[in-house]
């Protein structure tokens, strides 16, 4: 292959030209280098020759792809192909793979032309003149265009231009033009560093250009999209290049910055920072107007948009660009552009009206601080230092909290920076405010920034002096009631710990920190830990004394003593230390000394947590089983005289899994059994937590059961007695079950009688059983959450016992809820908890159910719905009273107590609820989907009401009250919400239309009653709860009409129920809404069901986002749009003239519109649009209508005509020309 090269170039150009095209480039390419560095010499013929032929070529080659490129655009065909045209369009991709296959050679052989020009014109002795190649060069570069399809011919001529103009060649000019261009564009394309740095290697080539001209705009858009590539705000001279752009033209400067602008909302902090650096860069480089643009107009721009911008996101946004300038105020020039722009905004925004934009030109102001020109005089700068100042320390009293979290945090800052330099008496007022007003402010925010500015400006030393005066002014935090502050001073105080001559218990007394370790939460806790380790455990003094100090704390406040060992292991305390201890507190409780029943808790606690940090290490288990033996734990239980020191030793025997623990049993199920105000009692709670994991730990769960199980069935048989709820029968398995260890052992305590003559009767004996019951609900619910205690439940012999009694009991708690403020709703929680487990069981691998468990979960929704059903009636009918007082049991008792039965109530039949939706989920009651729905109605139904009626009688609730009556509207709504979601899902054709609309109403109904009832804040915060289920919400509000697919399939004709059909209440509430649009609502006569006026601005939002989703589908706009002109209908005929104006003008300009196109697909609206318009206009004619009434049906049909012209007229007038 050389051979044939060197032969062929002693021959001549042409013929060298010639044999280097037939070689294959790859590989041909070192030889052809070695060729024209080495062969040829100076006084070769081929010096003059080469440039000419490769000249030549070129044209040629390019000359042939040009005919190939022109043969693509022959003329088509005058008429219309036929179907043929198929084949012919397969020919004609044919023939435009034939031609390709005919322009790769050619595109080949310009590469290796190009690569040998190449050589020529950068040959290492400089033989060829560049006058004679830039012909060659210049042909290549003006057809660029031409080689777009061929990335390494284009790649190959672009470096080829790229290389002439760093070398400064002759005629560098003329080939930039095109090739500029192409090298921009595959830096965008490849993002490559590599090209970036090309692209900024050749930046002043861009200056050649006239970016005023319109020819620019392509190569302008690729300028600019290089302000938004990620590679070139990454890169410094990516960056660097940005700069330079704005240097090249006014015009490209404005077009820059808008750039720049659009993308400050969505940027991240890495990317605006990156600008702020650019747009520096670039106001440092350019001069005159380009300048004048940066400042004024884009700069300018900024300042006033961080103060004025919508939202404190954006605002932060705009000031991470500007801070590209303040960070560089050194430089020269900078300062004074700061003040310039700043100055005339600033101030005067720090006193307007809006909080918003005092709060954004306070952020501004603490950026720019110490705002200040560089060329005023010393007094000037004075008197504007002062005035800073003074609206700093106005605004750390603004009337906003958010002004006030941010004066506050910049005062801080302020001091942190420029203490030394700031007077005295100025920083005397700003941290005397900070310390007695802020540290007592109404607002969380502002008293958490006071504790976290404190400590950043303990960062400088020079304040230390005045703070150590100062800082026991913040003690109190400790005790706030936002646990963030909290958290945030025992930060203050661990900081503390750590500066010299700074005592962080004359900051916060040592036993008021020891109240906040014993009842604080654990994080909160475990910082007041790692705070007092160096005291009462250090590791630098000897286990022995170490383990005296923490005996001291303990002793002198045993609660924060045990929460002290609960924290010391995740504070570094050494576990051998802790072993040691361990022993120590152990010998302590059983010491002759008897310390008194406080201390024994305090050490059983610590004793108790420092065994499950120690057991995490299996080297010590030994050890810690060697100190519990059976003996000592027989000896500690009885020395343990409370609940909580027995349940202390409960957790140590579940943690180690002791074995010797046989007499233990009475003492464990003693903490259970005493579970009287279990359901209330937190702390109660954990200690029958702590027995249940003893219990498990030993193998006793199933005697616990059954003792469990005869207090459900003691109280059982009292709701016989006292109600005369029939008691269920008894499964077999349950009598024939052996006699167990608990059993025999609690006998004595525990032995009565199941028939009703030999029942105590006595009411307080039944109060106490029913308490203990309850209890006992709760440890049942409670007990089915752990996988392992729930199968060893379900897998017991009297489950179905536990099962009775549970009903018995159930019924009566919510039958009689209403009567009895005693009664709970844990019995029906347990009870449909179990259930459900129950019927999970034995569910077969196949998802489906046997028909035992089917007959389980029928029976227990049967008797539930059974139970609402009567309890509801009962309600509706008014006649509670009555009953209650036929068996003397009813007192009417105060509001408050009225109020105490009807939450329960409201809870209960949540509960319920619950139960409902869960089983539906899981598919566990297919056959009760209708049932369930009509359910979820009438609660839905009973809470409106009561809202309504409390409102009416003016109760007084508490906030307390309030905030719990509001979990229960929330859950009622999302288990409704729930419902129909299932519903919808499952049901495919059959779907039980009546009662998913029914339910969607009552769902919109207590949306409205909330904020009618408990005002606007509760509305907005259910709101948000509605938010994710309203496409779920229009579904099923046009569940009835979805499936209809034409007009005629009995829809809205003068039917009976739609004559006589009841609007729900929102529907009043919309068209009130819509009515305040169409004029200031005054004293407008209004239906009954809206008796105050309102705004219901949550409700509204709602309906927004409602008529945006319905837009989106035109078949579910159809199917719910008829609603409403149903609704209209109905209106229509009551003479309700507001709820129709109002709901036709929600549906023809919120919803639809009245443009044609706009209704051209919703059949089943304009069927029904007509049937209201006809009677709108007969009804308008009325003459017992007011004059009032008929400009209301004047304005309804003014929106309904548009619509009846385009659609209904003419298709009837077309029909009627057709017969």
């Amino acid at each position: 292959m050389e051979k044939r090269l060197r032969s062929s170039l002693q021959t001549s150009a042409e013929e060298f030209l010639s044999a280097a095209v037939k070689l294959p480039f790859k590989s041909s390419k070192s030889t052809i280098k070695t060729l024209i560095n080495t062969v040829i010499k100076p006084s070769s013929s081929l010096i003059s020759t080469l440039p000419l032929s490769l000249c030549n070529s070129i044209s040629h080659s390019i000359s042939q792809i040009k005919n190939l490129s022109d043969s693509t655009f022959t003329a088509s065909p005058v008429t219309p192909p036929s179907k043929r045209v198929r084949r012919s369009g397969r020919n004609k991709k044919d023939d435009g793979a034939h031609r390709e296959n005919e322009r790769q050679p050619i595109a080949e052989k310009l590469q290796v032309y190009a690569y040998i020009l190449r050589l020529c014109v950068f040959h290492p002795q400089n033989m060829f003149s560049v006058s004679d190649l830039l012909p060659a060069v210049q042909e290549l570069h003006d057809n660029l265009i031409l080689f777009e399809s061929d990335s390494i011919l284009l790649s190959e001529i672009a470096n080829l231009c790229e290389e002439w103009w760093k070398g400064d060649l002759l005629g560098k000019e003329s080939l930039i033009s095109q090739s500029l261009p192409v090298i921009l564009s595959r830096s965008l394309t490849l993002k490559k560093k590599l090209d970036v740095h090309r692209v900024y290697a050749i930046r002043d080539a861009f200056t050649l250009f006239d970016f005023e001209d319109e020819s620019i705009e392509d190569l302008k858009n690729l300028l600019i999209r290089c302000v938004i590539s990620p590679l070139y705000l990454k890169t410094e001279e990516g960056r660097k290049f940005v700069a330079f752009m704005f240097c090249l033209s006014v015009q490209l400067t404005k077009e820059l910055c808008a750039m720049i602008k659009s993308q400050i909302p969505f940027g991240r902090k890495s990317m605006l920072e990156a600008y702020g650096e650019i747009v520096f860069r670039a106001w440092k480089a350019v001069e005159g107007d380009c300048k004048y643009e940066i400042e004024n107009g884009f700069l300018q721009g900024l300042v006033e948009g961080a103060i004025y911008a919508s939202s404190a996101a954006l605002a932060t946004s705009i000031r991470r660009i500007l801070l590209g300038f303040i960070n560089q105020r050194t430089t020269e020039g900078v300062e004074k552009l700061i003040f310039y722009l700043a100055e005339p905004v600033v101030f005067r925004s720090l006193q307007v009206a809006n909080s918003n934009v005092r709060q954004n030109a306070l952020h501004l102001l603490l950026d720019l601080f110490p705002l200040e020109d560089p060329d005023a005089t010393k007094e000037a700068k004075d008197a504007l230092l002062e005035k800073q100042f003074f609206l700093l320390e106005k605004l750390l009293l603004d009337e906003c909290p958010d002004v006030r979290v941010v004066a506050v945090e910049g005062s801080c800052r302020i001091l942190h920076l420029f203490w030394e330099v700031i007077p005295s008496p100025t920083i005397t007022k700003i941290i005397t405010k900070v310390f007695d007003y802020m540290t007592i402010d109404a607002c969380t925010e502002v008293r958490l920034s006071t504790v976290n500015g404190v400590i950043y400006l303990l960062g400088n030393p020079q304040s230390h002096e005045v703070l150590k005066v100062l800082l026991p002014r913040l003690g109190n935090l400790i005790m706030d009631s936002a646990s963030v502050v909290r958290a945030a001073l025992a930060d203050l105080l661990l900081l503390l710990n750590d500066i010299r001559n700074f005592h962080f218990h004359k900051v916060v007394h040592i036993d008021v920190l020891f109240s906040i370790l014993a009842d604080d939460q654990p994080v909160i806790a475990r910082k007041i830990t790692k705070l007092l380790i160096p005291s009462y455990f250090p590791s630098k003094v000897t286990e022995e004394e170490a383990c005296k100090r923490c005996i001291t704390l303990i002793k002198r406040s045993p609660t924060a003593g045990a929460r002290f060992c609960e924290f010391a292991a995740l504070e570094g305390a050494s576990l051998r230390s802790l072993m040691k201890l361990f022993k120590i507190l152990i010998g302590l409780t059983l010491s002759s000394n008897k310390p008194d029943e406080e201390q024994i808790e305090g050490l059983l606690s610590a004793a108790s947590h420092l065994c499950t940090n120690i057991a995490k290490d299996a080297s010590f288990h030994a050890a810690l089983k060697e100190e519990l033996s059976a003996k000592k734990l027989k000896t500690l239980f009885s020395v343990a005289a409370t609940a909580c020191a027995q349940s202390s030793l409960c957790n140590i025997i579940s943690t180690m899994s002791l074995d010797a623990v046989g007499d233990l049993f009475d003492e464990c199920m003693g903490l259970i059994t005493n579970c009287s105000g279990l359901s209330d009692n937190i702390e109660k709670q954990a200690e029958v937590r702590s027995a249940h994991k003893m219990i498990m730990a030993c193998g006793w769960l199933d005697d616990m059961f059954e003792v469990l199980v005869e207090f459900l069935q003691r109280a059982a048989c009292g709701c016989h007695v006292n109600f005369g709820i029939e008691l269920g029968k008894q499964n077999g398995r349950s009598t024939t079950r052996m006699k167990t260890k608990s059993s025999m052992t609690i006998s004595s305590k525990l032995k009565h009688s199941n028939q009703k003559k030999s029942y105590n009767t006595d009411k307080n004996r039944f109060l106490e059983d029913y308490a203990i019951a309850v209890g006992v609900a709760w440890q049942i619910k409670d007990l089915l959450l752990s996988e392992s205690t729930r199968e060893a439940m379900l897998g017991s012999g009297i489950l179905e016992s536990a099962y009775s009694a549970l009903k018995v009991i159930s019924e009566a708690s919510f039958i009689h809820c209403l009567q009895h403020d005693y009664l709970n709703t844990y019995p029906v929680s347990a009870y449909t908890t179990l259930t459900l487990h129950m019927s999970l069981q034995n569910l077969e691998t196949d998802g489906s159910m046997d028909s035992s468990q089917a007959t389980i979960l029928d029976q227990t929704l049967d008797h539930l719905l059974s139970c609402a059903y009567n309890v509801l009636r009962a309600n509706n009918n008014k006649k509670f009273g009555k009953s209650l007082s036929d068996t003397g049991e009813c007192q009417t008792g105060t509001s408050l107590t009225k109020q105490i039965r009807l939450s329960n109530m409201v809870k209960t039949l949540t509960v319920i609820l619950k139960f409902i939706v869960d089983a539906t989920t899981m598919n566990l009651a297919p056959r009760y989907q209708e049932k369930c729905l009509n359910f979820t109605t009438e609660n839905l139904k009973f809470i409106t009401t009561n809202l309504k009626e409390h409102s009416n009688a003016q109760w007084q609730f508490t906030e307390e009250d309030r905030k719990d009556i509001f979990i229960c509207l929330k859950s009622s709504f999302t288990y409704g919400a729930k419902l129909l979601n299932v519903v919808l899902k499952t049901c495919e054709v059959s779907l039980p239309q009546a009662g998913a609309q029914g339910l969607v109403n009552e769902l919109f109904n207590l949306i409205v009653s909330v904020e009618e009832f408990l005002g606007y804040g509760f509305a907005a915060r259910l709101i948000s709860v509605v938010q994710p289920w309203v496409p779920d919400l229009i579904l099923a509000l046009g569940s009835c009409f979805l499936l209809k697919e034409t007009p005629d399939e009995g829809l809205f004709s003068d039917s009976s129920d739609n004559a006589t059909l009841s609007l729900p209440s929102w529907f009043y509430i919309l068209a009130r809404i819509e009515l305040s649009e169409l004029r200031d609502a005054g004293s407008d006569e209004e239906t009954e069901r809206v008796r105050q006026p309102k705004d219901f601005s949550a409700f509204k939002k709602l309906v927004e986002t409602m008529s945006k989703l319905l837009k989106a589908n035109n078949k579910i706009l159809d199917a719910v749009g008829v609603n409403f002109l149903t609704g209209a209908l109905s209106a229509l005929r009551s003479k309700n003239f507001n709820v129709i104006l109002g709901l036709l003008h929600f549906v023809c300009l919120k919803v639809v519109g009245t443009e044609d196109g706009e209704w051209e697909e919703l059949k089943l609206m304009l069927a029904s649009l007509g049937e209201i318009y006809s009677k709108v206009e007969i009804e308008a004619e009325e003459v017992d209508n007011s004059e009032d009434d008929r400009q209301k049906l004047y304005s309804a049909k003014a929106l309904l005509e548009p619509v009846w012209k385009s659609f209904i007229y003419d298709e009837r007038r077309h029909s009627m020309e057709e017969e």
